[in-house]
């Protein structure tokens, strides 16, 4: 079989499993944040990095308007599934509407969001600020990203795709990349509300535990987060998986699930 082949169908089924297995994980996170800012009719919500579109469908669910915008198109094949289903599979369309496009990019038609919200990976400050510029002025955002290593029971594996990726040393990679976790700051997101020309106003934690059936399931869970791409490169993609399965033996329990509950934060901020 052709690598470039091979390749596109491993990052399919990893695009798949994030779907299906590892994007459920950020829920309590989702709906911590939407009771927060009471989400439901009358909620126009713009989602930044929208992916598969697990977000947008519980706040549609809740009566929304929603808006996804995200730069990976197979992922927002999968949000196209969930949210805008063809007639014949049988579901109903929701009010949504999906842009291929960067973080920065508002959308053109349509009455203005009234909600931003950056939860799987968060944009630059341009992006950002351009994003706030394109919005009214008072429109609350909602960034969100890891709390402290310390609190983040998954840290030990996500850290093991910069070491595999990099033996020599630490990877330099910015947070969100491949090969590059980086837990979140005291006040990271903090900064990038700042930075973006945005105004503070609140803030929250939320427990977001990493449950998977068993140790194959977390490995397929864990790949799809795009996290360990580089370590499959500079080494091999049964390397990784082996080395995943055994720094998992720590969380696995004794029904043969795994368990790796992780703290959570995210920010409100709206544009001035």
């Amino acid at each position: 079989m052709a690598p470039a082949l091979v390749q596109h169908r491993h990052l399919a089924q990893h695009t798949r499993d994030w779907a299906e297995i590892q994007e459920r994980m950020l829920v309590p996170l989702f709906e911590a944040a939407y009771e927060r800012m009471d989400v439901g009719e009358g909620t126009r919500l713009l989602g930044l990095g929208c992916g598969s579109g697990l977000a947008l469908l519980l706040a549609a669910s809740r009566g929304a308007s929603v808006v996804g915008v995200d730069a990976d198109e197979a992922r927002l094949a999968l949000a196209r599934e969930r949210l805008l289903p063809e007639p014949e599979a049988g579901g109903q369309p929701w009010d949504a509407r999906l842009v291929l496009g960067s973080p920065g990019e508002v959308p053109p038609g349509g009455p203005p969001p009234n909600l931003v919200t950056a939860f799987d990976a968060l944009p630059s400050a341009e992006a950002l600020a351009r994003t706030a510029a394109g919005v009214e002025r008072g429109t609350p955002v909602v960034l969100a990203g890891w709390g402290p290593a310390e609190r983040c029971a998954a840290a030990p594996v996500l850290r093991l795709a910069a070491r595999l990726a990099d033996p020599a040393g630490p990877a330099s990679a910015s947070p969100g990349t491949a090969g590059g976790w980086v837990p979140g700051g005291r006040d990271d997101l903090e900064e990038l509300a700042l930075r973006s020309g945005l105004r503070l106003e609140g803030s929250g934690r939320v427990t977001c535990p990493f449950g998977y059936a068993d140790v194959e399931s977390a490995v397929r869970g864990l790949l799809s987060t795009g996290l360990y791409e580089e370590a499959v490169r500079a080494t091999d993609l049964g390397l990784v998986v082996k080395e995943l399965t055994e720094a998992l033996h720590p969380h696995r329990r004794a029904d043969g699930t795994v368990w790796m509950p992780n703290l959570f934060r995210y920010v409100i901020a709206r544009t001035v």
